[in-house]
């Protein structure tokens, strides 16, 4: 068997887990909107959603 080829580094932060949400077409177009605005990913509006959420939880 040939030796195993050697890949790019794997980042600390590699985001592998995939998570899928159904959305109705409101929050849909809330979170394009957002996505557009602040020139950035849809996955990345979640990420920061979540990350404001978790802090909020955290001040209490």
């Amino acid at each position: 068997m040939p030796p195993k080829k050697m890949g790019r580094p794997v980042s600390p932060n590699s985001k592998h887990t995939m998570f899928r949400v159904r959305l109705d077409d409101v929050s849909l177009a809330k979170l394009e909107e957002c996505a557009k605005e602040l020139h950035t990913t849809m996955s990345d509006i979640v990420r920061r959603g979540i990350d404001r959420i978790h802090d909020d939880l955290n001040k209490k």
